[in-house]
């Protein structure tokens, strides 16, 4: 199985739900030395998921990027678009109750891009308060 593109489209990002489909996932990003990132299903609603540690110590993500993913998903919880429970990083990423399969998709593909350093596409989805 190929690595994921960087920056890798919203329809590309992979269902990881359910615990074969997780590994499989982790474990390709691992194999590869990639950002792990993957959706899943919760019911109704979606959890986002992305880890760095799978990229290997030799990616970093700066703490200026660090901070504007932590922003993002500060927004998203008073926005009611993701769970209180998130994770805001540094390493470990992590939104539940994401409202629909299209919209975590696009947080996920964001996100991806972000933990690369290409914040545009995080701030198309959650655009920084004007």
């Amino acid at each position: 199985m190929e690595p994921l593109p960087v920056p890798c489209p919203a329809h590309l990002i992979p269902v990881a739900s359910g615990t074969g489909a997780f590994h499989k996932a982790y474990r390709q990003a691992m194999a590869h030395s990639a950002v792990f990132i993957a959706i899943e299903s919760e019911g109704p609603r979606w959890t986002v998921k992305a880890d760095t540690l799978t990229a290997g110590s030799g990616h970093a993500v700066d703490d200026t990027v660090n901070d504007a993913i932590r922003a993002a998903i500060v927004r998203l919880v008073h926005n009611h678009e993701a769970g209180t429970d998130a994770y805001t990083g540094p390493i470990y990423f992590m939104m539940h109750d994401v409202p629909s399969e299209e919209r975590a998709r696009e947080l996920a593909a964001a996100l991806h891009a972000a933990l690369y350093g290409d914040l545009e596409p995080l701030n198309r989805a959650v655009p920084p308060p004007s």
